[in-house]
């Protein structure tokens, strides 16, 4: 029987070893390559072939969401499922709109990945049920919908000024120029309406947009 090929991409090399011990308890699921970043991704990719990139949202440098992006350009038909701690519905929504075929929470049964893992190899898109209730419990929430009028780059900014980053280190971490940050800065706190990254930090924490060590 012909195995299911993955290509694990996370930053944390304890959580891809725990995902690559679990994944290999079922016999139909080989782990051909390991990435610890985006940037990574891309050749293993080209190089490997994998039936379905699994890959984590919350990374340094380019970031799941780019990578994502990146590797549609580069195959169309990429089959991608993203993984995140986060349980809010924003990095859901922007995984998807970026091209990704299946969102699921890290914290979720091994079993629900399993399954998440063969829906996407066929092309078929999952979500985590837990995340898809919370898309829909939040249509009509205005602090999400305010969140959701955010470009993706913005989106990336917003997130490193919730974990308290500067614009040197946003603007060396996304490769953009410290005035470039500084102007989707300014778009933020207009589309959102604050006024300082406090705000940013509180409006984040709310939705369960940070990682539980974040500041």
């Amino acid at each position: 029987m012909a195995k299911l090929t993955l290509l694990l991409v996370d930053d944390h090399a304890v959580v891809r070893s725990g995902f690559k011990v679990l994944l290999q308890t079922w016999d139909d699921v080989d782990v051909v390559a390991e990435a610890n970043s985006g940037e990574e991704a891309l050749p293993l990719y080209t190089l490997h072939c994998p039936e379905v990139v699994v890959m984590d949202i919350a990374m340094a440098g380019m970031g799941g969401i780019e990578a994502i992006k990146r590797l549609m350009a580069l195959d169309p038909q990429v089959r991608i499922l993203a993984l995140s701690a986060h349980e809010d519905s924003s990095y859901a929504k922007r995984a998807l709109q970026a091209g990704a075929l299946g969102y699921l929470s890290k914290r979720t049964a091994p079993e629900v990945l399993i399954d998440a893992l063969r829906m996407v190899a066929r092309h078929q898109r999952f979500i985590d049920p837990i995340i898809a209730q919370r898309m829909a419990n939040q249509r009509t929430d205005s602090d999400t919908q305010d969140i959701d009028k955010l470009s993706p780059r913005e989106f990336e900014v917003f997130i490193l000024l919730a974990k308290g980053k500067s614009v040197v280190d946003i603007s060396q971490s996304l490769g953009l120029s410290a005035s470039t940050v500084g102007t989707h800065l300014y778009k933020v706190k207009q589309k959102l309406e604050l006024s300082n990254q406090s705000e940013m930090t509180l409006l984040a924490m709310r939705h369960g947009l940070l990682d539980e060590a974040s500041p």
